[in-house]
């Protein structure tokens, strides 16, 4: 997405000191009233663009310092090809089994939303099914710092400001900004009650999957108007003003929760051929080290776990290295003899054991 250049109000240009507002500090608020009136200033600032905002109970940062606001389907640093494919696996099932259910129970809409994958994406993400390419958003200041107080346990939470381009229909596309924004409140039936409560918005990059250029140009910090600090204490609403509670941002009779929560279990980790090939593949590099310097040290051939055993006695690797690469060895054994008895899920599992040892295990891997 087009990175944005926001006109700040004097104290956020002050606060920030020349440093982009992902990367500056959160400005401290200390009530609603005050934090309204700095974003009517910030809205007038910026006529060209339409303010969204997003609660949280955390100001997550990337490992280079600094805000990210990934929609779920990306966050994570060093997030593997193999990893996002499985994700959007994942997001492509669900989206089957929501058509599917929607339209078994002729749920208003379900004509339209079997052939639009916005309105699937949307409502997946928005009810929290699976990750999907769009992250939330409202236009409702009091929505977005009842989220942030709702969950956080720290003294302070966080509002975001993001500035993205005005709407044009219920699901507008910005080719200019590559940003598309789905308005919830026209796209989901009467049955779902939380848009409607919550005011939500969707919004991510356009026709992006598992194929871009730098993953940063995903990240709705490009967006960013302003980040703000707010206390988590019940002061900081003052007179005249409250928290929406989790039962109204939450409401009960949601039958589109009902049926999500549904879909969310029927979702089975499906374990497919690339991914088997995948493990065994990088293991067959790992086998080849171990039954090598095995042999080396014992002069005789051995087996894996032999070799595992050989390697821990003689100290060359330690004892929970070994615990480590005996556990990737079953899971291995498995995957060859019994597949249908393996999830992905456990294949990423032993990846990201594999990803643990040293560098030197990883000599002869593909």
């Amino acid at each position: 997405m087009r990175e944005n250049k926001p006109s700040l109000t004097t104290e956020l240009m002050n606060h920030s000191k020349g440093s982009p507002i992902w990367r500056a500090p959160a400005y401290k608020v200390s009530n609603y009233r005050i934090l309204v009136e700095h974003i009517a200033r910030l809205s007038y600032a910026n006529p060209d663009v339409l303010l969204f905002f997003r609660g949280q109970d955390k100001d997550y940062q990337s490992k280079h310092d600094g805000t990210t606001l990934y929609p779920p389907i990306y966050r994570g640093d060093s997030l593997a090809k193999w990893e996002l494919e499985h994700r959007f696996r994942l997001l492509d099932q669900a989206s089957r089994l929501l058509a599917n259910r929607f339209s078994s129970e002729k749920i208003d809409g379900h004509r339209e939303l079997r052939y639009k994958r916005y309105i699937q994406w949307s409502i997946l993400q928005h009810y929290e099914v699976v990750a999907t390419p769009l992250i939330d958003l409202t236009q409702s200041i009091r929505v977005a710092c009842s989220f942030a107080q709702l969950r956080s346990t720290d003294p302070l939470c966080y509002v975001y400001v993001v500035g993205l381009p005005y709407l044009m229909n219920r699901i507008s596309i910005n080719s200019e900004h590559d940003i598309v924004n789905i308005r919830l409140l026209s796209i989901c039936p009467p049955s779902a009650l939380r848009p409607y409560f919550q005011e939500g918005y969707l919004a991510g990059s356009t026709d992006i999957t598992t194929e871009f250029d730098s993953k940063t140009d995903l990240d709705f910090r490009n967006r960013l108007i302003a980040k703000f600090s707010i206390p988590r204490a019940k002061s900081f609403w003052g007179s005249g003003f409250e928290q929406i509670p989790e039962t109204a941002l939450f409401p009960t009779g949601d039958q589109i929760q009902t049926l999500c929560n549904q879909i969310k279990g029927e979702l089975r980790d499906e374990l497919l051929p690339v991914d088997l090939g995948k493990f065994i593949r990088v293991w067959a590099g790992i086998e080849g080290y171990l039954l090598d310097r095995g042999r080396r040290l014992t002069e005789r051939n051995l087996s894996v776990r032999e070799a595992i055993s050989a390697l821990a006695e003689s100290k060359e690797i330690q004892p929970d290295q070994a615990i480590l690469l005996d556990s990737i060895r079953s899971l291995r054994n498995r995957a060859v003899h019994q597949p249908t008895t393996i999830l992905t899920s456990e294949l990423r599992e032993g990846l990201e054991k594999i990803n643990q040892l040293p560098i030197e295990f990883h000599g002869n891997a593909g």
